[in-house]
């Protein structure tokens, strides 16, 4: 069990559970999985910007990450169906818990001029999405061996049914919300 895994269980899931007063434990809410995106359209045209990403979210997230192809063909854009448009990986479990960590504790401090994060990203079921403009945050990626630098879109699935318990959550386990 990851650290912050063991947080949450023996911390935020009885604070969570005392705040929005539940009656079971099964209600409480949870993380269920991390989706990691990288959307590159120029990546089209070139096929090493594709594999170049892939080989840099599979070293972020700790997992394979999967080429994403077009599902339409547009002209104005020179995209036929089926042409690789980016790449994407989900991470459950222990993986999902310990990217967690590793996002709220050494990438975000990274970024520059960082206050924290908007609380815009939520969805209204309780999901959170976060872009990243600059991938080079994360301790991973080696500065020297990277030709461009890409965002990526975090989402946190969580098993919250409203913002409001999402955004708590999220919160109790290290998100620096902007107050």
């Amino acid at each position: 069990m990851s650290r912050l895994h063991e947080i949450y269980s023996e911390k935020i899931a009885p604070e969570l559970k005392k705040e929005f007063s539940y009656s079971s434990p099964m209600q409480i809410p949870g993380m269920r999985s991390i989706s990691l995106n990288m959307g590159l359209g120029e990546g089209s045209q070139d096929n090493k910007i594709i594999q170049d990403a892939v080989q840099e979210l599979s070293l972020i997230a700790g997992q394979q990450a999967v080429i994403t192809r077009a599902k339409k063909s547009i002209a104005a854009f020179k995209l036929r169906e089926g042409m690789p448009v980016g790449c994407r990986v989900t991470l459950r479990h222990r993986r999902m818990w310990e990217f967690y960590d590793k996002l709220v504790n050494f990438a975000l401090p990274r970024v520059r001029d960082f206050r924290g994060v908007q609380d815009r990203g939520f969805d209204g079921r309780g999901n959170f999405t976060l872009g990243i403009r600059e991938h080079t945050i994360f301790p991973e990626i080696n500065m020297d061996k990277i030709d461009r630098v890409k965002g990526l879109n975090v989402t946190v699935v969580t098993s919250a049914r409203t913002d409001k318990e999402g955004k708590m959550l999220l919160q109790l386990l290290g998100m620096p919300f902007i107050k």
